[in-house]
């Protein structure tokens, strides 16, 4: 782990470069690597959040950290209104170009952008970390408590040099000792030992649920996403029999989109009101259960009001847990793998949002819409089964520097 900072600088230029440069690709195989690039690039976001959520207080983390993710909403929104206004005069190119300016000004932002203290105090930069302390408490108008900061790596130096101390009377065997775990520092925040933490016995059930979590939240939400319009016209063609234009429906797709991603709006409204009041793991259960609800009807019947209302009550739903889930990720890991973990429970989410236009498009087009419909609930009440096994509650509680401090 290279701290907040470093992953800030990566997930800004790497989005904000080669999203700006596939506006240009000459070719669909340089489009689709560059687009890869900007996935990479994306792939860097969590840190942002686990370095925000080290930044606020616990009481009331979880309604600071909905605020924090209600601007995904805001840029989901945006860019559908600019698919709307841009598409159809101006085509994807420029809808590419644009797409990339908000990557941008985050690097506008860098160089105010503080260090996380608590990574700070984990690598043994103590006078950093005072720093950092000493200017929020200045912006805040309060004063930083009294005491001393304290290292976790310099206490382990000093238990290493009074044992070193008191068991070898050699005066090179202590420094030898204290020099090899300063050298072993920075292999405690990445790589194999990071990921080695996280299926530790005390984080091995909470890490493989949250795997299950990540991956049934991005597999429903990117799949609802898509329903919104291949259902639609998957019951036109099923329908007809035949392929209408589609060029024709272009401008209600982009329409559809754009509303459609207004539920988001009132997802984060509710996530932001139980929270912090009845906890995270009864938030995101309640949630996935409820979107399972929504989703019901359309097994049934697919009227075009029904389908309206029931995706855009399973998108409030969903979006609603994928938030509480990126709240969560961060808490119950330590400072040390705090945002490997994180990384790679996205990334596995990932994996969930490629595999589900497999069912929202495939399946739907060849007018099985019934099984898609019931494989995106199985999957919905499945991931909310594994929320109600998750072994932390995070309430209320402070973040932890590691493995001993887990309750």
């Amino acid at each position: 782990m290279e701290g907040g900072r470093k992953g800030f600088l990566f997930t800004a230029i790497v989005t904000s470069g080669a999203g700006f440069l596939s506006s240009f690709a000459p070719n669909y195989v340089s489009l689709m690597a560059l687009r890869f690039l900007v996935g990479i690039g994306l792939g860097g976001g969590p840190v942002l959040g686990s370095w925000f959520l080290e930044f606020v207080p616990a009481p009331t983390r979880g309604t600071w950290m909905v605020l924090f993710s209600a601007f995904w909403t805001v840029g989901t929104i945006f860019e559908a209104s600019l698919a709307w206004a841009v598409m159809p005069k101006f085509g994807w190119r420029w809808l590419l170009a644009l797409s990339s300016v908000p990557s941008f000004l985050l690097l506008v932002f860098y160089a105010i952008t503080p260090e996380s203290p608590r990574f700070l105090c984990m690598k043994g930069r103590i006078t950093e970390a005072v720093d950092v302390l000493e200017k929020m408490a200045r912006i805040n108008n309060v004063p930083l408590p009294s005491g001393k900061l304290v290292s976790e790596k310099n206490i382990e130096l000093d238990e290493v040099s009074e044992s070193a101390t008191l068991l070898s009377a050699a005066a090179g065997k202590e420094e030898e000792e204290i020099d090899s775990i300063k050298e072993d520092e920075g292999s405690n925040f990445g790589g194999i030992k990071s990921v080695s933490k996280l299926l530790s016995p005390k984080l091995f059930r909470a890490t493989v649920l949250l795997w299950m979590a990540f991956f049934g939240n991005a597999f429903s939400y990117y799949g609802i996403v898509l329903l919104t319009s291949e259902l639609s016209n998957g019951n036109r063609i099923c329908a007809k029999k035949e392929v209408e234009s589609v060029h024709s429906n272009n401008a209600s797709l982009y329409k559809n989109v754009f509303i459609s991603s207004f539920a988001e709006i009132p997802g984060s409204i509710v996530s932001a009101m139980i929270v912090d009041r009845v906890g995270r793991r009864l938030s995101m259960a309640s949630m996935l259960f409820t979107s399972c609800v929504f989703l019901f009807p359309l097994v049934f019947s697919r009227t075009e009001i029904l389908t309206r209302i029931s995706l855009f009550g399973a998108r409030l739903c969903i979006s609603a847990s994928f938030t509480i889930v990126y709240i969560y990720a961060p808490e119950i890991y330590p400072t040390s793998v705090r945002a490997t973990g994180i990384g790679i429970a996205s990334s596995v989410g990932r994996i969930g949002g490629i595999l589900c236009p497999l069912v929202a498009v495939a399946l739907v087009h060849n007018c099985e819409q019934t099984t898609a419909i019931l494989l995106f609930e199985l999957v919905v009440f499945l991931s909310g089964v594994a929320v109600m096994f998750f072994p932390f509650e995070t309430r209320g509680t402070r973040l932890s520097d590691n493995e001993a401090d887990l309750n």
